[in-house]
């Protein structure tokens, strides 16, 4: 079941107005989407569906007996149009800028609806996909249990968009787009602290510093398996998330859904940063008892989402223990992380 599936759309319209046709793409894990409950799994900035299984960018969080049990839940995840997975061919470039977080909600609840799936156990999503697991939420209250947004936040900020701004601006313009933007990206991603644990200043044989070499590596491997048309797409979506639209008020987007809301933050986050999140949790509480927090504690930044699968999997275990629903420590509003 965890082939490459098609849901082609005709004449979709964007929130700009712009109508096109895409094919949207995605792949489920563990039984069919009838058998079990079905989670629901957005991808971040450069992952795609496959979430699990020997390549499987996630697979120490999804698959058999990890905390997403691919036994017990089917796991469906979709590919964000023009993400490029699979050379697919669609890079939508010449209006890149028209897509939204909102427009790529609208199409995966849509999908849903083709696949005739009405509710779901969770969605779950982490950094930009955990943006769109916000905008799923505020589009439909109540298509899921449980709604988890890990390293992310229902807007992107002015920090997000600055950096967004300039990795447009590099992806642009830079003779060497796909790798220079992903140095740009990493040094947001981790932290100082980090870079100075990991480096500690020191240089390789050829008196490189080793930061400047590891930096080098991952623009190197991005830029081998990554389209620049697809880096350009998942930053528009990553600087477009905003469940308000712009126009009402936080809890006026949030206050008719019944999905219980489970924040994963990170202390050390410098994209959606704690704080941020922290302010949203307690906005929420305000309006909804069904909201919890949990916090990765981590020097390593907005990546700890993949680095630290130990403490994300404590984080996760009361959403998805279907045999101990009941569990005290989630009765909490903020599940303590030690």
């Amino acid at each position: 079941m965890n082939t490459l599936q098609y849901i082609d759309f005709d004449h979709f319209e964007l929130c700009s107005g712009r109508q096109i046709n895409l094919r949207l793409s995605y792949q489920v894990f563990g039984k069919s989407i009838y058998d079990n409950p079905v989670v629901l799994v957005n991808h971040a900035l450069t992952g795609n569906s496959e979430v699990t299984g020997e390549n499987g960018w996630w697979n120490t969080i999804v698959g058999e007996n990890k905390v997403i049990d691919t036994n017990e839940y089917t796991v469906l995840a979709f590919n964000c149009p023009g993400n490029g997975f699979k050379e697919l061919g669609e890079t939508f470039s010449e209006y890149y800028k028209e897509f939204t977080a909102r427009d790529i909600a609208r199409l995966f609840s849509e999908g849903l609806n083709r696949l005739n799936i009405q509710h779901l156990h969770a969605v779950i999503g982490a950094s930009v996909g955990g943006g769109i697991t916000w905008e799923l939420a505020a589009l439909r209250p109540s298509l899921a249990d449980y709604i988890v947004p890990i390293a992310a936040d229902w807007k992107s900020t002015d920090w997000v968009i600055g950096n967004c701004f300039i990795q447009d601006k590099i992806l642009n313009h830079s003779s060497n787009p796909v790798s220079d933007a992903r140095l740009h990206a990493m040094t947001f991603y981790r932290t100082p602290e980090s870079f100075s644990a990991k480096f500690n200043r020191t240089k390789t044989s050829r008196n490189q510093f080793n930061v400047e070499s590891w930096l080098k590596h991952h623009g190197e491997k991005l830029n081998g398996r990554f389209k620049l048309s697809a880096y350009k797409m998942m930053n528009q979506i990553l600087k477009t998330i905003d469940i308000t639209h712009g126009e009402i008020s936080f809890v006026n987007a949030t206050k008719h859904i019944t999905s219980h809301i489970h924040i994963i933050t990170i202390n050390s986050d410098l994209l959606f940063t704690s704080v941020e999140n922290w302010n949203t949790f307690v906005e929420l509480k305000t309006i909804k008892e069904n909201v919890t927090i949990g916090e990765i504690k981590s020097n390593d930044g907005h990546d700890a989402f993949l680095i630290e699968s130990q403490q994300l999997t404590k984080l996760l275990h009361p959403v998805f223990n279907l045999n101990n629903k009941t569990n005290e420590n989630y009765k909490s509003s903020y599940i303590r992380n030690w």
